[in-house]
């Protein structure tokens, strides 16, 4: 099973984990962080990466989920 090369990880204190292909790249309080956090990591997509489930994986939420239950 292929997996998506960047997770958003679930809801923490502090944000969600973003990692990209395994390496930690950062916390994200909202999605135009992960964004960024993507950017700087040289991560380039076409249009909002978590548009496409085959790039991002959202664990316990999508991009609307960013406090703890």
């Amino acid at each position: 099973m292929n997996r998506a090369p960047v997770i958003v990880h679930p809801p923490c204190a502090g944000g969600r984990r973003v990692t990209l292909h395994g390496q930690d790249l950062g916390r994200a309080r909202r999605p135009g962080e992960v964004a960024a956090i993507l950017r700087r990591a040289g991560f380039c997509a076409a249009g909002p990466p978590w548009d496409d489930a085959g790039l991002v994986e959202w664990r316990d939420g999508g991009p609307d989920i960013w406090s703890m239950p």
